[in-house]
Formats: structure tokens, sequence, C-alpha cells
């Protein structure tokens, strides 16, 4: 298949039509399959991560008039973490047309978080080549789901859950939570919390409520399974 189709057989899954085709091309290219670091699509995860900080913003601030920002930075932050923007670029089928060098040819050797920076590479191309309304139409239309979830869940991603159906579906275990340790006076504790997978431990982490360190706990192990950055360290 010659490049034209490509890009084109990608346009038409992604429901976005480009007039500069040359901006999909780079998004599409990771460091590896670029002859050039300017060639890669490096820099346009730099800018794609923030147009979708802001787009996402922007949105909450609209629909939650009455919501504290504490809570809206929780669902922005969950929203936009590596994990949601990596299971959105598979489940658009991004996943299918980067651009990759021989020794990343190979699906099961791809990391998750190059799937990520894939997706706001392709936000940061939406952008430049249609301007912030072309973004925000497109970045609304595939966060709706996950904005929603979120919201329905409380204020923030339920990681537990995330990681129960992972356990169920790949591992054949259930997570289990022990804490480790409790620290601070009666009225402000603050505990530590490590899960455990069958024979595999997690990185723990902390957390103002038991509640609260068992989702960041969930977060890391779900971090080391799909190859991202471990958050809580």
């Amino acid at each position: 298949m010659d490049l034209e189709q490509f890009l084109a057989n990608c346009q038409s899954q992604m429901g976005y039509v480009f007039r500069n085709k040359e901006l999909l091309r780079t998004a599409l290219t990771h460091a590896s399959g670029a002859e050039t670091p300017s060639q890669s699509n490096e820099r346009m995860e730099f800018l794609g991560d923030a147009v979708l900080g802001y787009v996402i913003c922007d949105h909450l601030y609209t629909i939650l008039p009455n919501t504290p920002e504490g809570d809206m930075t929780k669902v922005k932050s969950s929203v936009v973490s590596r994990f949601t923007c990596q299971k959105i670029c598979k489940q658009l089928g991004l996943d299918k047309f980067l651009i990759l060098g021989r020794g990343l040819g190979s699906a099961n050797r791809i990391p998750d978080s190059i799937f990520a920076n894939t997706l706001e590479a392709f936000i940061a191309a939406v952008y430049l080549d249609g301007g912030i309304g072309a973004a925000r139409k497109f970045v609304l239309r595939v966060f709706q789901q996950d904005i929603e979830e979120m919201l329905q869940n409380g204020d923030a991603y339920n990681y537990k859950s995330v990681l129960q159906q992972h356990c169920q579906k790949y591992e054949g275990y259930t997570p289990e939570y022990k804490v480790l340790d409790v620290q601070g006076p009666a009225h402000r504790k603050t505990f530590n919390v490590q899960v455990r997978v069958g024979d595999r431990v997690f990185p723990s982490a902390w957390g103002v409520t038991k509640k609260e360190a068992e989702q960041r706990a969930a977060e890391n192990a779900l971090a080391v399974l799909h190859n991202l950055t471990i958050p809580y360290l």
C-alpha cells in the first residue's frame, strides 16, 4: 500500500480529513521510523498534550458551573492520563497506522506509551490543520464516553475496577490490596497500600484515605502492566 492510500485509510478511520496531509504523516511517525528528529511526532506530542488539556478543562468549566476546582482537576487528570490516551488510541484504531522503525515493527513489542503519544500527536495535527475548533470537536467526540463515565463514578477514574477487569481477562487472578503503613495523627492519617496480582507485587502508593491509596496503587499496577510511567512512587 502506498503512502497516499495509507493516509487516506487513516483519515477514514479517524473521521477527520486533513487539508495538509504532511501533518498527518508526521503525527503518525515515531522517532524510530523517522529519518531526522524533525520528521518524528515528538514535537507534536508536546503540543497535543497542551491542546488536549485545554479542551478538557474548558469543557469541564462549562458543563460543571458549580463544581470546585479540586474536583474538576481530578476529572481532568483522569481524562488526560496516559492510560486513558493509550486506551482511546486503540479503540479508535489509530494504533494500526503508526509508522515505526523495524525494531518496533511487531505489535507485542510496542510500549503502550507510544500509543498515548501518537494520540496526542494526532490531536496536535488536527489543531494545526483546522484550528482549535476542529481540535475541540475531535477531542470531545473521542473522549466523551470517558468523561461521562468519570462524572458518573463520582469524580475520578475507577482504576480498581479497570484493574479488576484486566486481571479477570488476562491474568487469571483477583487483585489483593494490603495496607503496608499508616502515618500521621488520628485526624490526618495517610495510608500506604500495595496491590498483589497472583505472584506479582506492584509499587505501593500513599493516599489521605485508604480508598484513595487503593485507587493509586491500582493505577500504579495498570501503569506497569501497560508499560507506562508509574504515577505514584
